[in-house]
């Protein structure tokens, strides 16, 4: 067994996969080694890793593109170093060095009969990274399914490796609701049928795809697939029949599944991509029946989008939502954002319509939004000016919301 300290110095920085293709007995050594070595910075993105939601060596600084997982935790900390950028822009980040790039960390699938191993559930930045790295180190996973469309690698591309067999880790799931479904047949009625949909993760993201089963010969394109996906998959909507570029395909960086969905990962046609393809603008510019369904914490009256922050702690991040809203609002059919009308219970909900972000951050321009949905309605924001965007999204506010929201817009006309 080695130790994962032998290849870091003081100084280095250190990055590893996300979500379920993370090598979290790698990154539990780094964890370990790290007030051994000295000052080290490290790069995350989505993490399920317990360990990575608070009390981290005090010569550890860890960055990510977001607070996504328990990186949220350490965002309440303090403790999170948040890069805001385009996941388009990841891929260049890592090539300047902007990003750590030291030593990599991996997760692969057991070599094939050429000896060659896969990213399996996560090709994304890590493709990417593993370009420019110093170092790799691998988790060889007896349970990583073995993926197409990445890269396929030899065991000499890694400076060490070790063996597991472990299950991955399944996506936590919360069941949708009516309000999820209620908005999920909102945004159903604007998708139309040949569509290639981007769309994320969560019980909203899995209400819509519920809600697209009536629909024929949907694509797929997007940083992530879910259970959802293939389930749109067995029922024969998601065909790819009509892409304009990967026809017949479903094309994604990561895997966030159940047991059963991540074993399925090598026999569907499922291309897993790096980010510079994923989300290239070269590429989603080829898709013009591209439509983007990405969520939001709050939307102002101007219909500009913030997904990031909540009360001062990053709970999500910019990630794909420019990259994909841009091209499907451009180049693409539609950009769509969809939310629920408020937040909270009872006299603390609060409407998620305001005059003004209350984080004072834009994530997605105005410009490049064709449609709010709440469950109270579609709100179509193309082509319309200034004042009329304000009332058509006052009226798929919350009813009780909507007086204050008028009182708010009249007060900054009259200002």
């Amino acid at each position: 067994m080695f130790d994962v300290a032998d290849f870091l110095n003081p100084g280095d920085g250190v990055w590893w996969g996300q979500g379920s293709a993370e090598p979290e007995p790698l990154v539990n050594q780094v964890l370990d080694a790290v007030d051994r070595v000295g000052p080290v910075r490290a790069f995350s993105g989505l993490t399920w890793n317990e360990r990575l939601s608070g009390d981290l060596p005090e010569k550890l600084t860890v960055l990510s593109y977001g607070g996504l997982g328990q990186l949220r935790s350490l965002s309440r900390q303090g403790q999170l170093q948040v890069v805001p950028c385009h996941y388009s822009a990841l891929p260049r980040m890592f090539a300047t060095g902007q990003l750590p790039n030291d030593l990599g960390l991996v997760q692969v699938s057991p070599p094939d009969r050429d000896g060659l191993v896969t990213l399996g559930t996560g090709v994304e930045y890590v493709a990417d990274a593993l370009l420019h790295t110093r170092t790799v180190i691998a988790e060889i996973n007896q349970q990583m399914p073995r993926t197409s469309g990445g890269p396929r690698l030899p065991l000499s591309a890694f400076a060490a490796v070790i063996e597991t067999d472990r299950s991955l880790r399944d996506a936590p799931s919360k069941p949708a609701d009516d309000v999820d479904r209620s908005i999920a047949r909102h945004v159903a009625g604007i998708v139309d049928d040949g569509a290639t949909i981007q769309i994320g993760v969560g019980s909203l993201p899995s209400a819509v795809l519920e809600a697209l089963a009536g629909h024929r010969d949907l694509g797929f394109h997007s940083g992530m697939i879910t259970d959802g996906v293939l389930t749109l998959v067995d029922k024969g909507v998601i065909t790819g029949a009509c892409k304009e570029i990967d026809r017949g395909l479903v094309v994604t960086g990561a895997a966030l599944c159940s047991t059963a969905g991540y074993a399925r990962m090598g026999d569907e046609p499922i291309q897993f991509r790096a980010a510079s393809y994923t989300h290239s603008p070269a590429v989603l510019s080829q898709l013009q029946s591209l439509v983007s369904i990405n969520s939001a914490i709050e939307v102002d009256l101007l219909g500009q989008v913030g997904a990031e922050l909540a009360r001062g702690v990053h709970i999500g991040a910019v990630g794909g939502q420019v990259d994909f809203s841009r091209a499907a609002s451009l180049t693409g059919s539609r950009s769509i954002i969809a939310l629920r009308a408020t937040v909270g219970s009872g006299e603390r909900a609060q409407s998620t319509i305001v005059p003004a972000l209350a984080s004072g951050v834009v994530t997605t321009a105005r410009v490049d939004v064709d449609a709010v949905v709440t469950e109270h309605g579609v709100a179509m924001l193309t082509g319309c000016t200034v004042a009329e965007r304000a009332l058509r999204l006052i009226e798929v506010a919350a009813p009780e919301h909507r007086e204050g929201l008028e009182r708010g817009l009249a007060e900054q006309e009259n200002r």
